[in-house]
This record gives C-alpha cells, structure tokens and sequence, in this order.
C-alpha cells in the first residue's frame, strides 16, 4: 500500500498539474495587460484574466471537497455543494449535459468525495462532449452512487479503473492515478466497493459505501 505521506504527495502533484494552466494563464494575462494600450485588446485582456480566475476558482473549490477536510471528518455534505462543483467544472467549454438523481438534500463526507471523484473522472472521458448521469441515494444503510459518461468518444484509462478496484501494484500509482486510489481506500475503510465498466460509447463507475455510523437515516 502507498505510504500517506506518498499519496499526499501524489494528490499535490495532480493540484499543481491542474492548476498550473488557469494560473500561468493569468500571469500572461497581466503580463499582457502592463504591455498593452489599444483599449479594445485591454478589454479583451480582462475577459480572458476574469475566465482564468473563474477557472482556478472552480478548481479549487473540487479539490477543497474532493481531496480535503472541507465540512470536518465525519460530516453531511449538502449536495447542493458537490453539484455546483461539477457544474462548473463541465461548463468550461467541453459541451457536456449533466443529469442529476439524487433526491437526499445531504450525503455523508466520504460519500460526497467518491461521488466528486467519480463524476470527474467520467466528466474527464468525454473528450468529445456528451452526456454525463450522475445519481445517488440512500438505501439499506448504504450510499449507492452512479457516474455514467456516454459519447461518441469514451477516452478512458483502464489503469485508473484498475485503481477503483484496489488492482494496481504500488509502483503504478502516480499523480494520475492517486485519486481513483484514494477513493478506493475510502471505500475499502466503509467496508464498501468500487466498480468500472468500459463499452462502447459509454463509462459507468459505481459505489456502494456503508454509511459511518450515526448518519444513517
């Protein structure tokens, strides 16, 4: 098993990765800025500074509940959080449809983090756009949570489904896979399991995670 400090360590590799374009994009921009004097291109210069940092901001906001202690250990996420992450993060520009099913105004915090996870790594295979389904509910004491992506163009790496699944060797986890591991320690800790499945045109993951004892209900 990879050491936490590793995991950690792996986790701030794919934060800064992800960060890294918004926020280099914002520096050029006021670099940009400090240069130019044509008042049409210094308008222009700012929308694009106001996208990047409404980007990094919505990133920042997934990693805060998807990686972090957002809400305390133990805790009811509203769900309301988790979907307006996602929505922003499928509204920069990859023409993808989001179906929400899910009833309960809250889910338990570890529930709430492999549903984040699961929907990004879908939301990530729709290279083409498409439509992405995302459901949970509560049912015999458990969290079942669904993520499906289906397009022309499903890009899926089986080596983060093997993650999901707990299958990966210690020396293929890296940045790129840390947070399918993670999740999947996650699920392991509830007693509770993750799942993938590949077809054509379409990505379901799955989780089913006995809910911590005292928010059952």
């Amino acid at each position: 098993m990879t050491s936490q400090t590793d995991l950690a360590a792996l986790l701030c590799s794919r934060l800064c990765h992800d960060m890294l374009s918004p926020v280099g994009a914002l520096a050029n921009g006021l670099e940009l800025l400090a240069e130019e004097q044509d008042p049409e291109m210094r308008a222009r210069c700012m929308e694009l500074l106001e996208q990047s940092a409404r980007v990094s901001t919505d990133k920042l906001k997934f990693f805060r509940l998807a990686f972090g202690a957002a809400g305390g250990f133990g805790e009811a996420i509203p769900i309301e959080e988790a979907k307006s992450v996602i929505d922003a993060l499928a509204a920069g520009g990859k023409r993808v449809e989001i179906n929400w099913a899910i009833n309960d105004p809250s889910l338990p915090k570890p529930a709430v983090k492999v549903l984040l996870n699961l929907a990004q790594i879908a939301l990530d295979a729709l290279v083409r756009g498409g439509t992405l389904d995302i459901g949970a509910e509560r049912r015999d004491g458990a969290v079942e949570i669904v993520a499906r992506a289906r397009g022309d163009r499903i890009a899926f790496d089986e080596t983060i489904g093997r993650a999901l699944q707990g299958d990966l060797a210690q020396a293929e986890i890296t940045s790129r896979t840390a947070a399918a591991h993670m999740i999947a320690l996650v699920a392991e800790e509830l007693d509770g399991g993750l799942q993938y499945k590949l077809g054509e045109g379409v990505l379901v993951l799955g989780a089913v995670l006995p809910e911590p004892d005292g928010l059952i209900g």
